[in-house]
Order: structure tokens, then C-alpha cells, then sequence
């Protein structure tokens, strides 16, 4: 896409006197470009700065300010100490204006690369990037770095505001060089327009008013070209969806479905599908707060009611009965970690798309990308601002389009399960078609029939705890009990599992996930067939034993913790571990150089150094017993 470098008829003319509606958009670019400058001289020139604020400005200006006796702009931004002190923008800062034509939120982004996902917050909630890049360096790193985030969160408007052009004496040639350079670097992003405007922010020129040192310039301000450029009407040219929200039922005779429209337009009469399912309604009312609609469209906040008695809830997607939205439950999607906690394969974690919240996991990372390179480079893991191409499995369907169709059902939240804290962000690329070829098939024989026969209930037992804690040792006895009493069992071991199916993982963080995801299947295969499973491994993290659980039916996954501090481990040390792993022979050994996560609830709590082996394994089948397991 070429780069407009000017437009020759004046913005009422294009685009009409009246334009209105809002516009979303955010600055970024490199440390010193001046973004917080620019936002600041548009405020203060389009009039939107009050004379209390402008007072104040003036004295943190003398205070904290880099222009000398004039008034520093950046400041209106920067409004934390820590940034006035630093002289930069570490957090997301917006703010709200209006003129005659448009009503503006804007957010001053961070450009530090450490402050990606700040960045991309803001950028996920904007129409219009304006990129800022100062005359003397031209198009750098940071620049295209900024440019692919925002190419991959979906914005598609894109204005190249060439600042500091006083320092470069307004010449012509420069600003084109560096126009011709941007557009080169951002040809295949996908924006839908790139305007490039030269700016002087400290002192005005071409951001609300015409600059006359740059009269060879014959395009629009920046402030004309904000106020005119389209970007309303995508949304609802879309086809129509409405997550559901909110069932609200007042009383016995309304049902109405609460929801903001995600694209297109509805009308009363239209018949609407529920997603994942067949069935069908008309549309009897659009209900708004300022009373009852014909028609509503994209980004509306209604509540939809229809002529018949349907069985919705929240998470469900509305949509023409003529274009039901997909469903699925794999995805290929972009993914941009956000946490300090490193991204693991396998790893369950809560997933919500839409308004529909699902257990899910990151099954495989195709490639890390390098985000100032665009580089693919392999990864097992991802960490903090870390972006990536990764293949996504949930627990079940969802309501789902594409992230370059719609932000609102092509987005996806990443919820770490144990401290309920965002974790990554996704935009969903397409439905993987091995969903739609592999189902669960329903056997005559069931998991209750085959537990039935063999006079007990399925169960999983999982011994959790540290190496040479006894686990193995009080498992051991725990099964060979249940046989003297004619149950049906079966054990699996860390060591015995890892000599053929998990012969291939070895000891990282990502390993143990795997590790204990694929015996998490196992147990579960086994527990459907009737069995009572009795699973010995260290399993050092929560989130891993969580999501063994969740495998199961309720009630039938009880969590034994063995209980013995790691300095009896050190002594009782069977195997010699400890004592490699504190030679360094043995890397990332629980306990020693990697982590233990005890469980918070254990079901049965065993405390080594209190009892021996022989009534340890008695306590465990007094819990099976008590929980009705045993038959």
C-alpha cells in the first residue's frame, strides 16, 4: 500500500461538514519522538484544555519540563511522577476530547520494547494508530516494531506523522525519503490506509493549523485528516452477531437477551440462530434504554427479544439464521504473553472469548516471532511480551470469527487459573478442521456399567509431593490393599511412565507439563474404564493437578498430598538425587533448583514423620471408603 503524502481537496469537501461519531486511536513511536507533545499540542490547539489545567501545566512545565520558559505539552500526558521524573511514558495514558466534527478517545502508548503489552492494550481498543517518527532518524526498529503490533491487534488506519521537521530546516526531501521508506517497511501489514503528514509538534505546524514553513505540503492537517478519516461503518457492515450477555427476567412474562451488536445490523422481524445449536427465533423487540428500536447495528447496547420461548444463556452468539456463526474448539491464532510466569504447552488455563469463558490449553508453539525483525524462531515456551503463532484446543466449542472479521469474536482473553490474572491476549487466525472431523463417540458400555461390574466407582488417586517424600512407597501398599480387597486397580509411576510413553520429555518446566498432561489423559481413560487409578508423581505444579481434575467427573479425583519436609527427602534420599542435584549433575531437580507448589485442599493430607507407611495407606482407603469409592 502506497503511502498518501497529500490530498489535495480540503477535509469538508471529501468527507462532508458533519462527519461525527467517534474515533478510537493511539500514538506510538520511539523514546523522544514526541507523542506525548503532539497529544498535548492537538488538545491545547483544537481548545479542549481548560484554563485551570493550562495554569497547572504551566507550573509543572517550570517544574518538570524540558522546553525552558515554554509550556511542555508532554506533560498533560505523562501524568504519573515516576514518568514526569524519567521524562518518558511508561504506562497508557487517555484522554477524551470533542470538536465540531468528532468526539476522540486517545491513548499515549509506551514505546519501550519492555512495555509491549502496553502497547498492545492500547492498541487493541484503537481504530487509527498515529505513528510518530522524528526527522533526524527516520523510519528505525521501534518503528516497524510498533507498526506489526498494531497491524496484528487489528488496526487498520494508520497515520505516518513526521515530527521534529524544524530540526531538519522543513525539508521536503526528507519527508518523502522517509514516507518512501515506511511504506516500503509496512507493504504487507494490511492497513487499509497510510497517511503520512509532516508536524513540528513543540510548535504547531501542520497539527491543527497549516504550517506556512512547509508550504510545499498541500494535504490535510492532522487534526482535519482525524476528524475525516472513515472508519465508523466497518462494523456494521459486517454480517450481524451479538454475544449474549445477560438473560433478563424481571418477571414471568419477558425474556430479553442483553448484549452489545458485535457487527451488522438487526431488525424486528428478522429471523435469528443461536450458535453451536439449531434452533431458530424471531426477533419481536430491539429494547434500549431510550425505549423500543426497529433497527439497531455495531457497538449498540441492547436487549433483544424474541417471539419465542428459547433456551439461551450467556455466551451464546445471536446471528442471522441465513449466516450462523462457526463454532469450533481449535484455533490457529497470534498470541502475545503477558505475564511474568513463562507460557507452557499443555498448561490448562481459563480461555474467554466473547462472553463465553472455557477451559483451554496452548497445545502447540508453531513459532516465536521477533517482533523488530518480524523474524519466525522456534520456541517451547514464551515470556513476558514474547509474541507467537500457536495452535489453541478448548475444552468445547465456541462462537468464534476470524480476528481480521471482528475484534469482538476473533479475540481472546488467557486467565491464569490460580491467581485469576490475564496471562496473554489472542487473535484468532481460523478454525483448525480437525475439530470437525474428530468426535467423542457415545459407547453402550459406559464408564458407571464397567465400574458396576467390578462393584466400585471409578476414582483417580494422585500422590503428590516431593522426591523421596514416599509417595511411590505408600501408593504402593494403598494398592496392594485394594486387591486383597477385590478391587480393580491400576498404578501409574513417574519413573515406570517415563520408560515408554514419556520417554521423550525430560525435566524443563515444559516437560514436566507435558509430562503430567499426557498421564492426566491416561488416568482418565483408565478411570473410564471402571478402574481405581492410583498416580504417583511428584507433579510439582497446581495448575497441572487442576487440570487433571477437571479431566474428571465430580468427586471422582482425590488429591493425596504426602506431606514430608525437604530436609527428611535430603536424609531419606533412596535414590541419590539430592545429592547430584546438589553437585549440579541434576538440572531443574524439584526441591533443589525448581519449584514445589503444595496443594492448597488436599482431599487427604499425609504428614510422613507422624505415622509409618502401613497407616498412611490406611487413611487413604478410610477417605476412599468414606466417599462411597470402594463399592
Amino acid at each position: 500500500m502506497d503511502v498518501v503524502v497529500s490530498a489535495a481537496p480540503a477535509a469538508e469537501t471529501l468527507f462532508g461538514a458533519q462527519q461525527g461519531g467517534l474515533l478510537r486511536l493511539m500514538t506510538c513511536g520511539s523514546v523522544d519522538d514526541g507523542k506525548s507533545t503532539l497529544i498535548g499540542r492537538l488538545l491545547h490547539e483544537a481548545q479542549q484544555i481548560q484554563d485551570d489545567q493550562l495554569a497547572a501545566l504551566a507550573r509543572d512545565s517550570r517544574r518538570h519540563g524540558t522546553t525552558g520558559e515554554e509550556i511542555d505539552f508532554a506533560l498533560l500526558m505523562d501524568g504519573l511522577e515516576a514518568e514526569r521524573e524519567q521524562g518518558i511514558t511508561i504506562d497508557v495514558a487517555y484522554r477524551f476530547a470533542t470538536t465540531a466534527k468528532r468526539r476522540f478517545i486517545i491513548a499515549d502508548a509506551p514505546g519501550h520494547e519492555q512495555y509491549t503489552r502496553n502497547m498492545a492494550t492500547a492498541a487493541s481498543n484503537s481504530e487509527l494508530a498515529i505513528v510518530l517518527v522524528d526527522a533526524r532518524k527516520g523510519v528505525l526498529t521501534q518503528t516497524r516494531r510498533h507498526s506489526f503490533i498494531a497491524s496484528l491487534v487489528g488496526v487498520r488506519h494508520i497515520v505516518l506523522a513526521v515530527n521534529k521537521m524544524d530540526l531538519v530546516d522543513f525539508d521536503h526531501g526528507i519527508f518523502q525519503g522517509i514516507a518512501r521508506d515506511y511504506a516500503e517497511a509496512v507493504a504487507t501489514a494490511g492497513f487499509k490506509s497510510v497517511a503520512a503528514i509532516p508536524i513540528s509538534a513543540r510548535y504547531g505546524d501542520n497539527v491543527v493549523g497549516r504550517s506556512r514553513r512547509m508550504s510545499w505540503y498541500t494535504g490535510p492537517t492532522l487534526l482535519d485528516y482525524l476528524e475525516s478519516v472513515e472508519v465508523e461503518d466497518e462494523r456494521r457492515q459486517g454480517m450481524f452477531r451479538m454475544p449474549v450477555q445477560w438473560v433478563n427476567r424481571p418477571n414471568g412474562s419477558f425474556r430479553g437477551y442483553c448484549g452489545t451488536i458485535a457487527s451488522g445490523v438487526v431488525r424486528v422481524g428478522h429471523t435469528l440462530a443461536v450458535s453451536g445449536s439449531k434452533m431458530t427465533g424471531t426477533l419481536a423487540r430491539i429494547v434500549t434504554l431510550d425505549g423500543d428500536r426497529a433497527e439497531a447495528g455495531a457497538g449498540d447496547a441492547v436487549t433483544l427479544v424474541l417471539s419465542e420461548e428459547r433456551d439461551i444463556s450467556r455466551g451464546d452468539v445471536l446471528s442471522h439464521m441465513a449466516d450462523p456463526v462457526p463454532t469450533s474448539d481449535q484455533f490457529s491464532a497470534h498470541l502475545i504473553w503477558l505475564s511474568d510466569v513463562p507460557l507452557m504447552p499443555g498448561r490448562a488455563y481459563l480461555i474467554k472469548l466473547g462472553t463465553r469463558t472455557v477451559s483451554g490449553s496452548v497445545t502447540r508453539i508453531r513459532h516465536r516471532i521477533d517482533v523488530n525483525t518480524r523474524e519466525k524462531l522456534s520456541a517451547d515456551t514464551l515470556g513476558l511480551n514474547d509474541v507467537a503463532k500457536v495452535q489453541l484446543s478448548l475444552d468445547r466449542p465456541v462462537a468464534f470469527q476470524p480476528y481480521a472479521e471482528s475484534r469482538d469474536l476473533g479475540g481472546l482473553i488467557i486467565i491464569d487459573r490460580q491467581t485469576n490474572a490475564t496471562a496473554g491476549v489472542g487473535m484468532i487466525e481460523f478454525a483448525l478442521t480437525r475439530a470437525a472431523n474428530i468426535t467423542w463417540h457415545a459407547l453402550d458400555v459406559d464408564r458407571m456399567a464397567r465400574a458396576q461390574l467390578k462393584g466400585q466407582s471409578p476414582a483417580v488417586v494422585w500422590f503428590t509431593g516431593l522426591s523421596g517424600s514416599g509417595k511411590s512407597t505408600i501408593a504402593n501398599l494403598v494398592e496392594k490393599k485394594l486387591h486383597g480387597m477385590g478391587r480393580h486397580t491400576y498404578m501409574l509411576d513417574g519413573d515406570n511412565v517415563r520408560h515408554g510413553l514419556n520417554r521423550d520429555l525430560g525435566f524443563t518446566e515444559a516437560d514436566r507439563v507435558e509430562n503430567i498432561r499426557r498421564v492426566s489423559e491416561v488416568s482418565a481413560l483408565f478411570a473410564d474404564a471402571g478402574l481405581i487409578v492410583l498416580v504417583s508423581f511428584i507433579s510439582p505444579y497446581a495448575a497441572e493437578r487442576e487440570a487433571a481434575r477437571q479431566r474428571l467427573q465430580a468427586g471422582e479425583f482425590v488429591e493425596v498430598f504426602v506431606d514430608t519436609p525437604v530436609d527428611e527427602c535430603r536424609r531419606r534420599d533412596p535414590k541419590g538425587l539430592y545429592t547430584k542435584a546438589d553437585q549440579g549433575l541434576i538440572r531443574n531437580f524439584t526441591g533443589v533448583s525448581a519449584p514445589y507448589e503444595p496443594p492448597s485442599a488436599p482431599e487427604v493430607h499425609l504428614k510422613t514423620i507422624e505415622a509409618a507407611p502401613e497407616e498412611l495407606a490406611d487413611q487413604v482407603i478410610e477417605a476412599l471408603a468414606r466417599r462411597g469409592m470402594l463399592g
